[in-house]
């Protein structure tokens, strides 16, 4: 890196005789070039000033073309979508289960599933869908592959709904629970008495917390009061504890998948699919306890193996794609040959399966 030191400082010369000749193009390519180099903080401060001094000529310029000659209205672009398009998104946005969302029955197989998504993931990716809430409708067709996807979250999903209602359900009861126990008369009497069988009622005076007897007409009327509003506020939250049963409930019955594609203390037996000789991992007791079709085990194993695999050969390409970008863009060669070589492991073992099948 200090051999290219005596080049950027001739690059920044270069740079600084044409800031002063105003060619601020070829400014910024020796400019950049220097800090490629060896970056300096010279390079940068004369970087800032050329956008200074661009900022500075386009504000000085626009008053005068405007006092030119009047400004000709641009044609109003198209959109970028059609109707159809547009309609489509808000129909998915508005979906809340996961099997319309994807338009599959609910007896759809792990196939029919992800065939679905594809088509849907290529209408509506947000590459090719510029439509307002393209973005949106793709994660929710995400969301709902995941889950009907996975044996699980799939049963899971089957027997509670949608996992937001829960989530919502549960952060109402957190919310509960922060609440102090003398925000309210009602709230502390429900906690700390409030006239069970002739006890005395709490209440607040001069900021502190004083018993009253019963004995008073007034007093029994407001712990008669404070009874109906504990009452009342017993049946709103029943609801809620409920659901919380419900939920913990649910955790019980729920099983450990019957395999994992990376070894672990839980699945540490390793086996071999039949056909593609995807690697995956069962527990020990697999042999004795699994009692499903091991054929369509596999097929799921090789399934999300392969869909593992697509999901990573598409990142590389794109790392790949936006280094050969970089490298074009700053005319690099030496950066562009290295981007050209870049390992796609992804990509190559993914292309190996194809053969292979």
């Amino acid at each position: 890196m200090e051999g290219n030191k005596d080049e950027a400082d001739r690059c920044i010369k270069l740079a600084e005789n044409y800031i002063k000749e105003r060619n601020r193009e070829k400014a910024e390519k020796f400019l950049h070039k220097a800090e490629r180099l060896y970056p300096s903080q010279k390079a940068q401060d004369l970087l800032v000033q050329i956008q200074l001094m661009a900022e500075k000529k386009v504000e000085t310029e626009q008053p005068r073309r405007r006092n030119a000659a009047p400004k000709v209205e641009e044609p109003k672009k198209a959109p970028e979508y059609t109707p159809e398009q547009l309609e489509a998104v808000k129909k998915i946005n508005k979906c809340k289960d996961y099997y319309e969302i994807l338009g599959v029955s609910k007896d759809a197989t792990d196939s029919e599933i992800k065939k679905a998504y594809k088509k849907l993931a290529l209408q509506f990716h947000p590459d090719k869908n510029k439509c307002p809430g393209a973005a949106e409708a793709f994660k929710a067709i995400g969301n709902a592959v995941a889950v009907l996807t996975d044996v699980e979250k799939r049963k899971h999903y089957d027997q509670f709904g949608p996992e937001d209602e829960r989530l919502s359900a549960r952060s109402y009861t957190n919310n509960y629970r922060e609440f102090d126990a003398d925000t309210t008369d009602e709230f502390f009497n429900m906690f700390f008495g409030g006239g069970f069988n002739g006890a005395n009622v709490y209440v607040r005076r001069g900021g502190r917390w004083q018993r009253q007897n019963t004995g008073s007409q007034e007093t029994h009327h407001t712990h008669h009061h404070r009874e109906q509003n504990n009452y009342s506020a017993f049946v709103q939250l029943l609801p809620i504890i409920l659901a919380i049963v419900l939920s913990m409930a649910s955790s019980f019955f729920v099983s450990d998948p019957p395999y994992s594609l990376q070894a672990n203390p839980k699945y540490p037996i390793g086996r071999s699919t039949a056909n593609l000789r995807v690697p995956y991992y069962v527990k020990e007791n697999f042999a004795t306890e699994f009692q499903g079709s091991v054929r369509r085990l596999e097929m799921s194993v090789e399934e999300e193996y392969i869909s593992n695999l697509r999901h990573a050969c598409y990142r590389e390409k794109n790392y790949r794609d936006s280094m050969i970008w970089k490298a074009r863009n700053f005319g690099d060669r030496e950066l562009f040959q290295t981007a050209q070589n870049i390992k796609m492991p992804a990509c190559d073992k993914l292309q190996t399966l194809k053969n292979y099948g």
